[in-house]
């Protein structure tokens, strides 16, 4: 199967690109600076530059390869999940605009299915566990709330399309090298300098996913049923117990605790919905069709 991979450097992207080459099909991983080519090839795979939003390129590209499955993996995050507000205007662009040319030029070459990052985490689950058919939390305070309805955007585009089937991939926050939830990744950096306190009861729960295991349900995905799946690991957690593992596994003090009137002062309204409104979720359906079987979260051992 040729599959055209957009996105392809990313912390899901690489070991994406090594599971595909393993099962046999022929990967085209697209980036968008010239000096990630050499990633990708290194890697075994075609690299190509290609800039999602130059519409008329990516038609151009599009129509060179002429995929079998296009993977959007579309992002542009930064470093720090601090700087995290600055980035979203144009991670929010790259992703509608440059995602919405990604696959109309798809849909113009006849590719027929088309996978799509989506979320995992901003679910509305109504006091349990998220399944599939639970809402985007669209309706959240500030920043959530505008990724939300971005997500929604986009799963109704990959899912909508008559043309092509559409599977939507709910991850969970990632985990692994190159993410910012690792040893020595951004989030572990501000735990160390004591910039993540717990704000209130910190009873919102989280679920996260490896890279690996990400890029294993988004293998399977090619061959599963279409539809929405959600990608994440067996260990939904309150942050109330999961922050403070994850400092002592990064060798850090217990973390702070800010009432939630303080830290809605200091940081808005958000920041207090952040820590106690998530709702984590389930990944029943991707065990079951996806083949998920997830490792444990290295600060969740005990």
């Amino acid at each position: 199967m040729k599959i055209l991979l957009a996105g392809a450097s990313g912390a899901v992207g690489r070991p994406l690109i090594a599971r595909l080459l393993r099962e046999g099909h022929e990967v085209w991983g697209m980036v968008r600076r010239a000096e990630n080519l050499p990633v990708i090839q290194e890697l075994g795979a075609h690299a190509v530059e290609g800039d999602a939003l130059d519409r008329a390129g990516i038609f151009a590209l599009l129509e060179q390869v002429r995929p079998d499955v296009v993977i959007d993996q579309l992002t542009s995050l930064p470093a720090s999940p601090f700087e995290l507000a600055q980035r979203l205007p144009a991670d929010r662009v790259l992703r509608l605009e440059g995602g919405g040319n990604l696959h109309d030029a798809a849909r113009a070459v006849g590719v027929r299915r088309y996978l799509q990052q989506s979320c995992g985490f901003y679910l509305d689950g109504g006091g349990a566990l998220a399944t599939e058919e639970s809402p985007l939390r669209a309706g959240a305070p500030g920043g959530i709330g505008e990724s939300a309805r971005m997500y929604e955007a986009l799963e109704k585009r990959a899912l909508s399309d008559a043309d092509m089937e559409g599977v939507a991939l709910r991850y969970g926050f990632f985990y692994g090298p190159r993410t910012w939830y690792w040893s020595d990744g951004a989030f572990s950096l501000h735990v160390r300098k004591g910039e993540v306190p717990v704000i209130g009861a910190g009873r919102g729960t989280f679920s996260f996913i490896h890279v690996d295991d990400a890029a294993q349900a988004t293998a399977a995905a090619l061959h599963a049923p279409a539809g929405r799946y959600n990608v994440l690991d067996d260990q939904p957690t309150e942050l109330s117990r999961w922050l403070p593992a994850y400092a002592k596994w990064v060798g850090a003090a217990v973390p702070a605790h800010l009432d939630e009137a303080d830290a809605t002062r200091q940081m808005g309204q958000e920041g207090v919905y952040y820590q106690n409104s998530l709702s984590g979720a389930s990944n029943r359906k991707a065990r079951m069709f996806l083949g998920l079987t997830p490792g444990r979260v290295p600060w969740l051992q005990d």
